[in-house]
């Protein structure tokens, strides 16, 4: 099974992406570390991505997918992804994918991103996310009020119930 922690930036996707694969002994892949130099550097100076940007860097992140998926790996991938098709993308024919949309007030998530230290993505961009973002109707919600570790058992509660439905 392949887990997409998804929302926007400063929702605690790394964080609770890295949480969910140590308690679940799953491989972890960071989405950030899938984006280019050119798409940093863009991010470092406060201009949002666009498609064309995008849709590489989805493309990175699909391989890693699939590989899992067709080696029977389970992983947990920690990606924005923002929009419905980004989603498509990334699920495209695999079928044992759950997507995590960590969700939360832009006003807290704001104030997350103000204390962050050592990311390329500035504060200012999160308006941006948040007008790409297309809240998913079939995915896990979860609320980022809570503890990293009472979202990490929520999710967990919640694949277990999935998973035992096949």
């Amino acid at each position: 099974m392949i887990v997409v922690i998804m929302g926007v930036s400063g929702s605690g996707k790394t964080t609770v992406g890295k949480l969910l694969a140590q308690r679940l002994d799953w491989a972890y892949f960071e989405g950030d570390e899938f984006h280019s130099a050119g798409n940093i550097e863009k991010m470092s100076k406060g201009i949002a991505l666009n498609d064309g940007d995008r849709l590489p860097w989805l493309a990175s992140i699909k391989k890693t997918i699939d590989q899992c998926f067709q080696c029977g790996s389970n992983a947990v991938v920690a990606c924005s992804a923002l929009r419905s098709r980004y989603r498509c993308i990334l699920a495209a024919n695999v079928s044992e994918i759950r997507f995590v949309y960590l969700k939360g007030d832009w006003a807290i998530i704001r104030q997350r991103m103000a204390f962050r230290e050592g990311h390329y993505m500035k504060a200012g961009l999160l308006e941006s996310q948040f007008d790409s973002l297309e809240e998913p109707d079939d995915a896990i919600v979860v609320d980022i009020g809570n503890s990293p570790q009472r979202i990490v058992s929520h999710i967990e509660r919640e694949l277990n119930f999935v998973t035992n439905s096949y």
